[in-house]
């Protein structure tokens, strides 16, 4: 399949690259050049198409997936910066750039959107997240990924667009042992290996299934809490990192 992949030069787009090497014609889109910077010291340069510009600016979304059949959206805005308050870019990034994949998406007719997401693995009150189970979430970046998700939620539900959200919390790599950021990833049941959520993204692409939100956690605990099972038993996924407690 032609694959754009938005946010292709962060910490799990250059897992997705490597993962879909020899089983997607991808797209790589990220703001300017300098984003390959941080993990090229792991991954060596990305050879494939390169295409820059703004998640916030529709035109620059919708140009690049003319000619797609699917959208894997990686892209994230942390908060780290100005006080928030006064910073937008939460909202330009995470919710209007989530929008213009969606509105982009719907106009090109591209069959299959994958939306990282973000949550919990254990609820605060005990309570078992399911896809409809929203965690409890009061920071910046929690409540806009919150919103990206009912975004998703409301154009399926409008214009049918066939939609797989993931839901990690703690992303390490579990061949390195370390963190995006590059401390040792301690183990617990909220980590994910980048390389398990990269396959997850070639079955997400790959599948017939119209709309689910499935959790993500490779230790088996895991399953207590929220329906990571549901990623393993509907889309087929098996957890391979491991992240020793």
């Amino acid at each position: 399949m032609n694959v754009a992949v938005i946010g292709a030069a962060g910490w799990v787009g250059r897992a997705v690259l490597e993962n879909f090497a020899g089983r997607h014609v991808v797209r790589a889109f990220d703001y300017n050049p300098e984003a390959w910077a941080a993990y090229r010291k792991f991954h060596g340069n990305w050879e494939g198409e390169k295409v820059y510009g703004d998640i916030s600016r529709f035109a620059d979304v919708r140009s690049v997936l003319e000619g797609m059949d699917a959208v894997v959206n990686l892209a994230a805005y942390f908060g780290e910066g100005e006080a928030p308050e006064d910073d937008p870019s939460p909202f330009l990034i995470n919710v209007k750039g989530m929008w213009n994949i969606l509105e982009s998406a719907r106009q090109l007719n591209l069959v299959r959107i994958v939306q990282m997401g973000s949550c919990v693995v254990k609820h605060p009150d005990g309570v078992f997240l399911s896809s409809n189970v929203r965690s409890e979430e009061g920071d910046l970046y929690g409540i806009t990924k919150r919103l990206q998700e009912e975004v998703c939620r409301q154009y399926h539900d409008a214009y049918g667009v066939s939609t797989i959200i993931f839901r990690p919390c703690s992303i390490g790599d579990s061949r390195l042992g370390i963190t995006r950021d590059g401390r040792p990833a301690r183990g617990g049941i909220s980590w994910v290996c980048r390389h398990d959520l990269a396959e997850a993204c070639h079955l997400a692409v790959t599948s017939d299934i119209d709309f689910d939100i499935m959790h993500t956690a490779s230790h088996p605990d895991a399953d207590n809490y929220c329906n990571v099972a549901r990623s393993r038993e509907i889309l087929g996924l098996e957890y391979k990192g491991y992240f020793p407690e």
